[in-house]
């Protein structure tokens, strides 16, 4: 379902302490400003089966957010390339295509066309996509009157109103109160469980452990080591 192939990616980094736009462009146009790459990936390689659900660990900065981006198509590879066979439903950054002057029911059209999601479809699942967010009769109300925990409730609705092929998830989410963080881990589990293609990053090993097949250890932007769950565990935790 996925294939990536010798990806890395360099971040162009300024040197400068650079204190406005003023100062930016002035140093830009006298070609004084300096800049430090930082490669986040280098050479990473790994492929993905159909209905695999696939671990990614490794220590903060490691390169495990980045890898995600790219499979997604949100960053574009420095070197290398992927490969994507099926729709994707990135959960990394809720309601980030969310406009705050709409209503609630604007968004889910809106964030559902984003994702992909064809309006005779989303037409289909809307009281379905309102009554897991239990918004009720805020959904006409503008977004920008919402509280956080709103916003990430219906954003997680829209999300995960289908089954889609390959999910890839940033951490399992807590979003809204008790209640709801219950609900929405049950149903990211019943995505996980079934059938549906899989990349899961977590700190967590014990949930590392319990839902993937095998994982990755990325360590300073490499692959340090791929293979079966325990295996690959076990030597991240020595």
């Amino acid at each position: 379902m996925i294939e990536v192939k010798d990806v890395s990616m360099c971040f162009r980094m300024s040197r400068d302490r650079v204190q406005s736009l003023k100062e930016y462009l002035v140093m830009l146009v006298k070609g004084k400003l300096k800049y430090k790459d930082f490669w986040a990936l280098k050479n990473v390689s790994f492929s993905v089966r159909p209905g695999e659900v696939l671990g990614i660990v490794g220590r903060n900065g490691a390169g495990k957010s980045t890898i995600l981006k790219i499979i997604s198509g949100i960053l574009k590879p420095t070197e290398g390339s992927v490969s994507v066979r099926g729709n994707i439903v990135p959960m990394l950054e809720l309601g980030s295509g969310f406009d705050y002057d709409l209503t609630g029911r604007e968004n889910i059209y809106l964030n559902g066309a984003i994702l992909g999601y064809s309006k005779k479809f989303l037409d289909e699942r809307y009281e379905e996509i309102v009554q897991f967010s239990e918004l009720g009769e805020f959904i006409e109300m503008p977004i920008r009157n919402y509280s956080s925990g709103m916003m990430m409730r219906l954003a997680f609705s829209v999300a995960t109103v289908v089954n889609p092929e390959i999910l890839i998830v940033d951490e399992i989410l807590a979003v809204g109160d008790e209640a709801f963080q219950r609900k929405s881990r049950r149903r990211m589990l019943e995505l996980m469980s079934g059938g549906t293609t899989v990349l899961f990053v977590s700190h967590d090993l014990d949930q590392i452990r319990q839902m993937c097949d095998r994982v990755v250890w990325l360590d300073h932007g490499q692959v340090k080591m791929i293979g079966k769950t325990k295996e690959v565990c076990d030597a991240y935790q020595i």
